[in-house]
């Protein structure tokens, strides 16, 4: 009797271990997709609160909302290839990554893309950060999933929560970074942060008649590459009326040296004489060594 009696409590000490190892965190869950269970190593794009999942506003919320703060980090949560990279009146800057097993992840209301058309990304690779841009009415990220490819009417569009987890509104999220992901993520922040100033910013500009996609881009101190890939332009094809984003570049200082003239500083930095002169209010082409001077970065 007493060996019975011995043996129940053996099992149950095995039980109540077993059960404290599944309830010690959460493990990758088989979750439902197309039909299929499959595991997935996906991670989440970026840190924050579910704010809004699939199929809500009848049906027409093709995929989840992150909110946090703006400049959160926001990760590529595969391996795979920037099919596009852009900016969109609706999405916004917006990052659409193809990945090896056929679907089609879209990263929509960016401040800022770090990834572009034809580049190959990792898992956990930052390749933006959370904005607000276009249809956007507060800072968070707008994330979709489609098979095969992304189309105008989301036929294609699945529940993101398939291949990362079930999660509710309210619900506080993270990418599982790797320690060395993490490492690279740090180190990555400060450099951006030291080169802050030289981040550019968006504004409207509207085509008129005589200009063409050069004209444009060397009036804004940009390339045409540029210019087609901030639009998602294919072509130099432009109409009279038609709205472009253009970037607005941000000014920096730049210290005089021994020997430099006002023509040999806008050479270097793609100026006219005439440009530097009405941004510094400069009366004459005199300068001296260790004046300071604002040109466009």
């Amino acid at each position: 009797m007493g060996d019975y009696i011995r043996r129940l409590l053996i099992a149950g000490l095995i039980g109540l271990c077993i059960s404290l190892l599944f309830l010690g965190g959460k493990h990758p869950q088989a979750t439902m997709i197309d039909g299929k269970e499959k595991n997935s190593n996906w991670i989440w794009p970026t840190e924050g609160v579910i704010t809004d999942t699939y199929g809500s506003r009848n049906g027409k919320h093709k995929g989840i909302d992150i909110a946090a703060e703006n400049g959160t980090p926001i990760f590529a949560v595969d391996n795979g290839v920037v099919e596009k990279s852009y900016y969109s009146s609706t999405y916004g800057n917006v990052i659409f990554l193809k990945h090896p097993n056929q679907y089609v992840s879209v990263y929509a209301h960016l401040n800022n893309r770090l990834a572009f058309e034809g580049q190959t990304v990792q898992q956990g690779d930052m390749i933006g950060k959370m904005g607000k841009t276009g249809q956007a009415t507060g800072v968070h990220l707008h994330f979709e999933i489609h098979k095969m490819e992304w189309t105008y009417d989301k036929k294609f569009a699945l529940d993101p929560e398939g291949l990362l987890g079930r999660v509710m509104v309210g619900e506080v999220v993270q990418a599982s970074l790797t320690a060395n992901e993490k490492k690279v993520l740090e180190a990555s922040t400060r450099m951006q942060a030291e080169s802050e100033s030289s981040e550019a910013q968006y504004e409207s500009y509207f085509v008129q008649e005589g200009d063409t996609l050069l004209s444009i881009a060397e009036k804004n101190n940009m390339t045409v590459e540029l210019l087609q890939n901030l639009n998602g332009m294919k072509d130099i094809n432009i109409y009279i009326g038609q709205k472009l984003i253009i970037s607005k570049t941000v000014n920096k200082k730049y210290v005089v040296k021994e020997g430099d003239t006002l023509s040999s500083i806008s050479k270097a930095n793609y100026l006219t004489v005439e440009q530097i002169k009405q941004l510094n209010n400069l009366t004459s082409d005199l300068i001296k060594p260790n004046q300071f001077l604002t040109i466009p970065k």
